[in-house]
């Protein structure tokens, strides 16, 4: 696409050197001539006879409308009127708009009056808005919905990160609620789609080549079945929207956060030999947890801490420190902070809280300078520390960890981390790291993006947060990350309830739900609803292979399960493959007269181990289906146990021909199904008891990682597989 971008400039130059916070409708006219954003014609009256004249030169109907950097809302001020068909309708017109906004702002400095074609609504056209914004957290964010009261009541709107690929500003207009109302309804014809995103995408490139148009707004735009036109367009000025994020570069995050992940010395600020205290914890658990490096107690007494030489000062250690954990108040951190600097320590995990959430900014600012005046990155502060396994490195106040795995985890508050502790031990979750961000002063997600990108004792990396300091990078680092890795993501404050209290936490402003949300979605990252499920997908998900195709049948011995199972995977976006004639004769020769081919496929009850087997086996060997959902029913005829190590055994079989497909089962009985499940997951099937929705969701996570990170060919879209190949035979 070519653009007038110099004519942009001179307008803008122009707004920003008059210390105008908007465009007047002639110069956004100019600015979309200038990109190619189709607009009705039109034309700037000074006095009434004026506007009869461009009213009959335009064409009747015209809409008039007021012209004023003073009044950004137009029809509150009364300074619209619409439908006028006649020239005496234009001077009247004119001099009731001018008359309305003298009357509602007496100093306003009027331009004109705007004299547009109006055009024709209804039919086979749909109003749609089109629009961008300067968000706090992800910076420039375009918007598409349907307009009108649809967009007000129904907020059927979708968001995307600027700029814009092609397929993803086509990905919008059909990523809303309301899509196939652009299809044609009630024998209206379908819209002219590309024509849409075509606008879209001009809008995203026009706030990316030009940051401090602020706010854009296409409001309404007239889509039919010949295009798009924007009847109104507003875009308002701000010179410090334009404004660079100061960030550190791809190269320095992996430099520190090798250091502190990986150090070679650590020191503990605040040592100390008196049980219950912080510092003496951290200092156990890094004796006792068999970290392999130099450990170096700070303790303004000296003496020995747990049996190690502790130095009144960080500047008193002999050898180089990588990593400082502060264990001392919160009043005490900048003093120490200035020595870890003359000591070139990469990483300061500050345990303390008493910053910025309980009120203390300034004091936050002022350790946050310190560090960056010697380049040392923190961690926190208010967190209770960080665990990573492969280095048997436990800095953590908390109880130490030791199940390895290759799942990393961080948590913005102290209590989930423990849950997460909690929950990775009981479930036997081997884990790679788990990491406390808090306040989030410096080190964020990001950051750690970065490094778990490059860890290769990292598979999977989920995190929960109430806030992101800048969204942008975390969606920029987490698009690249999450095509090699899957990335879940826990966004706590998605109700407005919930947003005050992410902020009353920890001093961060949640965000619009719905810009996270999709953005999330744009950066490939997996979004699980809430904590249990963050931990399920991080359990189960490392677990199931990469679905090669959007086929899934469902193989239960209860039909009641059978139903769930389906309600589940379209709640999850799951496709039920549509049974082809031959496969579903195949599956019929294992099941009994009064069971139920098709899909689901209903072996009943009383069945024998082997029908299960047999029609596993099935679904295992024939290529068309790519995923499998297991319904269990416990009955003395086939064990819980029995059930479990056939599955295992057949699942393990074909692995070894080299088929292995997805498979998750949902167990159902008595106690004996909780063991049943564990054995299931020991032998790399997800598996729950009591439960149909949670192995389905987990199934649902993982396709949604496979088509936002492009293995299943759908990255470009925001809702998966196209709609033609819900229902289809792959």
């Amino acid at each position: 696409m070519t653009y007038d971008k110099a004519a942009v400039q001179t307008i803008l130059d122009q707004a920003l050197a008059d210390g105008r916070t908007s465009l007047s409708a002639p110069e956004a006219k100019q600015v979309a001539d200038a990109y190619g954003i189709p607009t009705p014609g039109e034309g700037l009256a000074t006095t009434a006879e004026g506007a009869a004249g461009l009213a009959a030169e335009i064409g009747f109907p015209v809409v008039l409308k007021i012209v004023s950097p003073d009044i950004l809302h137009k029809t509150d001020a009364g300074g619209v009127v619409v439908g006028v068909d006649s020239a005496e309708g234009a001077v009247k017109a004119f001099d009731q708009i001018i008359s309305n906004a003298k009357a509602y702002q007496a100093d306003a400095d009027i331009t004109g009056v705007q004299v547009q074609k109006m055009l024709v609504t209804g039919g086979d056209v749909q109003e749609v808005i089109v629009g961008a914004v300067t968000d706090q957290t992800f910076g420039k964010v375009v918007a598409f919905g349907l307009g009108g009261v649809l967009v007000e009541v129904l907020k059927d709107i979708t968001f995307r990160l600027a700029p814009l690929s092609a397929d993803e500003a086509r990905s919008m207009i059909d990523g809303i609620s309301a899509h196939e109302m652009l299809d044609g309804v009630r024998g209206a014809k379908p819209v002219d789609k590309d024509a849409v995103a075509d606008l879209v995408q001009r809008v995203s490139d026009l706030v990316t080549d030009f940051p401090q148009f602020a706010e854009v707004d296409l409001n309404p735009v007239l889509a039919g079945p010949d295009g798009a036109t924007a009847v109104d367009f507003r875009i308002i000025v701000d010179a410090e929207a334009g404004k660079p994020v100061e960030r550190y570069s791809q190269e320095e995050i992996l430099t520190a956060m090798t250091r502190i992940m990986k150090p070679r010395a650590v020191a503990v600020i605040g040592a100390s030999n008196e049980t219950g205290k912080i510092g003496n914890s951290v200092m156990k658990n890094l004796v006792n947890g068999g970290y392999q490096g130099d450990i170096y107690p700070i303790n303004p007494k000296g003496g020995e801490v747990l049996g190690l030489k502790a130095f009144p000062s960080i500047t008193d250690v002999p050898g180089d420190v990588d990593v400082a954990v502060f264990a001392v108040p919160a009043k005490f951190v900048a003093g120490a902070l200035e020595q870890c600097g003359e000591k070139g320590v990469a990483g300061a995990i500050l345990i303390p809280s008493g910053f910025a959430e309980t009120g203390e900014q300034e004091l936050q600012d002022e350790v946050v300078a310190i560090a960056r005046k010697h380049n040392v990155r923190i961690l926190g502060p208010n967190i209770y520390g960080y665990y990573y396994l492969p280095e048997s490195l436990c800095a953590t106040f908390c109880t130490p960890y030791d199940v390895r795995g290759s799942v990393a985890l961080s948590s913005q508050s102290g209590g989930i981390g423990m849950a997460i502790l909690g929950f990775s031990r009981s479930s036997r979750m081997g884990v790679s790291a788990i990491v406390g961000v808090g306040n989030k002063a410096d080190i964020d997600e990001d950051d750690l993006l970065t490094f778990f990108e490059n860890d290769d004792n990292t598979n999977l990396i989920a995190m929960h947060l109430e806030d992101l300091k800048d969204g942008r990078a975390f969606a920029e680092t987490a698009s690249r990350v999450s095509k090699k890795k899957p990335v879940v993501v826990l966004k706590a404050g998605r109700t407005d309830m919930g947003a005050r209290a992410a902020s009353s936490h920890t001093g961060a402003l949640a965000g619009n739900d719905k810009v996270y949300d999709d953005i999330l979605r744009q950066s490939g990252v997996v979004r699980a609803p809430g904590l249990n499920e963050m931990l399920q997908y991080a359990r189960g998900i490392p677990l199931l292979p990469t679905p090669k195709g959007e086929n899934v049948v469902i193989i239960t011995g209860a039909g009641g399960s059978g139903v769930l199972l389906s309600d589940a995977c379209v709640d999850n976006g799951l496709q039920l493959m549509s049974m082809p004639a031959d496969l579903d004769e195949a599956f019929k020769k294992f099941i009994p007269p009064f069971g139920a081919s098709g899909n689901p496929v209903d072996i009943t009850g009383g069945e024998p181990p082997s029908t299960y087997r047999n029609t596993i086996a099935l679904g295992l060997s024939d290529d068309r289906i790519h995923a499998l959902i297991l319904g269990y029913w416990h009955t003395i005829v086939t064990p819980p146990m029995v059930f479990a190590k056939l599955v295992a055994e057949v699942v393990e079989e074909y692995r070894a021909k080299g088929i292995d497909k997805p498979v998750v089962a949902s167990l159902s009985g008595d106690v004996e199904v909780e063991e049943a499940s564990q054995y299931l997951f020991d032998h790399g099937v997800v598996a729950y008891p009591y439960t149909t929705e949670t192995p389905v969701q987990v199934l649902g996570a993982k396709y949604r990682w496979a088509r936002n990170a492009g293995p299943l060919g759908y990255q470009g879209r925001s809702d998966g597989p196209p709609p033609t190949a819900r229902h289809s035979v792959r």
